[in-house]
């Protein structure tokens, strides 16, 4: 390829003639995402993909098989090239050309022709591999505590994309996609683009079965919770709950029958001091009309600071026995974690990208940004110290993936040079010693 040479000089120090170029050689700027690929060897992730994706090809002459362009899409997206177009530049990148083993990798257009070859039967594989990487983290901790986070979010359209609709919950034409997290790794457990105009999926319960089976098979006796906001209040969520012995604590929608029962609960005693917030908690049998049978709900009524009555009423509704109201809510309101793996999946791993018009390839865009996410997710928690363990996609890009280097090469040796001033030298070498020290 042809790069145009560029030279400028700088002004900024009158004491010396500064210049700029872009002549430098075999540079590159992403040296860290060596960490990547060894950490991907480690965990054994091309026999991964090998046994679960398997894509049809009709291409009768091909430089790049298709696992090999996946993983070129999963290696920009962790980098944070999020544009289609970067395979453009990246393609001649010899870093990337190193990590993913190829002389040459992918432009935009085979990146494209991938994109549309895919099936829904391939983006199931696709999400099927990200659900994979989730498993390896949970055989290695061997936890028998999991808490399956439930919501839903918004991928905004922005033309003509299939079954795209407008969403009067969010107020703009996008596809609502599902989503659900383990709520302490924060690793994803599923996540999809759903159909029609719910912003909730009309089939969380099939969904919530199919994950209660994956898991409740993992261990004899595993303690499993499911949050989920008032969305996901249905009785046959509750249902199959109550049938498998898992506990959950779901909020429920404010109605004039439950605004009776708690304002008849509530206290307003004579020694209340109305310049400051309070809070009352109970914990009451209910029924509401579709259900058969009565749940307990718990119940919070809030007085702001300098009103004189309460005016702020949640409840949620739980099958936990034991516990008071109070603890319930706060067991609910540790699932606020979620909004942040959503958005940083959104953000960090460009999950809200909805650049086709094809549904099935904006499907696949979303699956993909799913593997990348748990990829990173797992690196995180397999080889980063304690102290990083928490750390988001970027600033791990900034200490980590980022990274300035030279490349050289004699005879078969490929020899990366880095900067011996760099701030986060310790921390890269740390992980990349874990990494290598990885048995799985």
């Amino acid at each position: 390829m042809s790069f145009t040479l560029r030279q400028k000089p700088l002004t900024f120090n009158s004491q010396k003639n500064i210049s700029i170029a872009n002549a430098g050689g075999t540079l590159t700027n992403d040296v860290g995402m060596v960490l990547v690929a060894e950490f991907l060897k480690n965990i054994h992730f091309d026999s991964l993909l090998n046994q679960r994706v398997h894509i049809k090809d009709n291409r009768k002459f091909a430089y790049h098989s298709w696992h090999e362009v996946l993983k070129q899409w999963l290696y920009q997206l962790i980098a944070e090239y999020s544009r289609d177009r970067d395979a453009n530049k990246a393609q001649y990148d010899r870093l990337f050309q190193e990590a993913l083993q190829q002389e040459n990798l992918s432009s935009q257009s085979i990146l494209s022709t991938f994109l549309h070859t895919l099936t829904t039967e391939n983006v199931s594989q696709l999400a099927q591999v990200a659900k994979d990487l989730a498993d390896l983290w949970l055989d290695h901790d061997n936890t028998q505590h999991l808490v399956l986070d439930f919501d839903s979010t918004a991928c905004p359209t922005y033309g003509e994309q299939e079954e795209a609709e407008f969403i009067y919950h969010y107020g703009i034409h996008t596809y609502p996609p599902f989503v659900a997290f383990e709520g302490v790794t924060g690793l994803a457990l599923d996540v999809y683009h759903c159909h029609g105009k719910p912003y909730t999926s009309p089939h969380a319960e099939d969904y919530l079965e199919e994950m209660l089976d994956r898991y409740q098979q993992r261990s004899s006796d595993p303690l499993i919770m499911v949050r989920g906001d008032s969305g996901f209040a249905k009785p046959e969520i509750f249902a199959h709950c109550e049938n498998r012995q898992v506990r959950y604590v779901i909020k429920l929608k404010s109605n004039a029958r439950l605004l009776d029962l708690i304002q008849h609960q509530v206290l307003y005693q004579d020694d209340t001091d109305y310049t400051k917030t309070e809070q009352q908690y109970f914990l009451m049998d209910y029924r509401a009309n579709k259900w058969r049978q009565s749940r307990r709900v718990a119940m919070k009524a809030t007085r702001p600071a300098g009103s004189l009555f309460f005016t702020d009423f949640q409840f949620i509704v739980t099958n936990f026995e034991n516990l008071d109201p109070k603890t319930i809510f706060q067991l609910y309101q540790k699932r606020g974690n979620m909004e942040n793996f959503i958005k940083e999946m959104k953000g960090g791993f460009f999950a809200e990208k909805t650049d086709s018009t094809s549904f099935i390839a904006n499907q696949a865009r979303l699956a993909l940004s799913f593997m990348a996410y748990n990829m990173i997710h797992l690196m995180k928690y397999l080889t980063f110290p304690s102290t990083e363990k928490a750390t988001m996609i970027d600033t791990i890009r900034f200490k980590l993936f980022h990274l300035a280097g030279r490349m050289t090469e004699h005879a078969r040796q490929v020899q990366i040079h880095l900067s011996n001033t760099n701030v986060y030298d310790t921390l890269f070498w740390d992980v990349l010693a874990r990494i290598q020290r990885l048995n799985l």
